[in-house]
């Protein structure tokens, strides 16, 4: 099986990724459709404050803007329904910022919460596309091979919460039920993050806020169903500065690369002997 690995459009589908659909069986996604055009205001004045994007810009300029965003990742989506090959995808953070899978958040408990903010999201459009199948804490079997699916926030994650707990155990009970498979190699995992502590998840944007650069800055929990768990494959993204690959154990991890950028990778997958053939960096 060919699998085309892509995610992080920020709005953008580059052409070629039609011809390069043509070579592959199947396209897997990592997400993040949506551009975000308040991302410089956000680091200049709400990153690690507590403070929210309407407190600075307001409420009728974050909507708008934030409907816009959402107009542009429908565009991606509308492309990937048309390539005529199964699609399969989990969530970004620009795709939901609000599913919490690493940490605890009481609903309306700030003071600073808006309810439109807390019960819209972009995810909910992917569901209007029929060839498009998101599987974030699910599974789904293509050919011989089982994807499950992870989310993975933005950042490392704490390990205490009862969400990362909650979530941990949801992940568990899949590999769980898809043992034999993954013995044999035939489970591949796919995430938005990056497991943590890896050559993948150091950020090295020189945009990056100072506080972060050169921090590890992937999902702890991606990182801990790895180590427990050894799938043959984990494909998924998030940092753009890293597209490549690392093994952790027995399983090869595959940063994509950003996709409206131009970056892709295609996955050649022997699923007769549960292993990775060849992987081929699309720049």
């Amino acid at each position: 099986m060919k699998i085309l690995a892509i995610g992080d459009f920020h709005g953008k589908f580059p052409v070629k990724l039609r011809r390069l659909a043509k070579e592959v069986d199947l396209v897997v996604s990592v997400g993040d459709y949506p551009d975000w055009g308040f991302r410089k205001i956000f680091f200049k004045h709400c990153y690690n404050t507590g403070m929210q994007l309407w407190d600075i810009i307001g409420k009728k300029k974050y909507k708008d803007g934030t409907l816009r965003d959402w107009k542009n990742g429908e565009s991606i989506l509308k492309n990937l329904n048309s390539l005529g090959i199964p699609v399969i995808t989990t969530i970004g953070n620009y795709d939901d910022q609000k599913l919490h899978d690493a940490f605890d958040v009481k609903k309306g408990g700030d003071s600073a919460s808006w309810l439109w903010d807390e019960d819209n999201s972009f995810a909910k459009i992917i569901n209007k596309f029929p060839k498009i199948k998101r599987i974030d804490y699910k599974s789904v079997r293509i050919g011989g091979l089982v994807f499950i699916g992870g989310l993975g926030h933005s950042f490392p994650g704490k390990v205490k919460s009862k969400s990362y707990k909650r979530h941990r155990a949801k992940m568990e009970k899949l590999f769980k039920r898809y043992s034999k498979e993954n013995r044999e190699g035939r489970v591949v995992f796919l995430v938005h993050n990056m497991p943590y502590d890896c050559k993948l998840d150091k950020i090295r944007d020189k945009n990056a806020p100072m506080i972060a650069q050169g921090r590890h800055y992937g999902s702890k929990l991606i990182r801990r169903i790895i180590d427990k768990f050894q799938p043959v494959l984990c494909v998924g993204g998030h940092f753009h500065e890293n597209q490549g690959k690392v093994k952790i154990g027995k399983t090869l991890v595959v940063n994509s690369g950003a996709t409206y950028e131009g970056k892709c990778a295609i996955i050649d997958f022997n699923e007769g002997k549960g292993k990775v053939k060849s992987v081929r960096f699309v720049k």
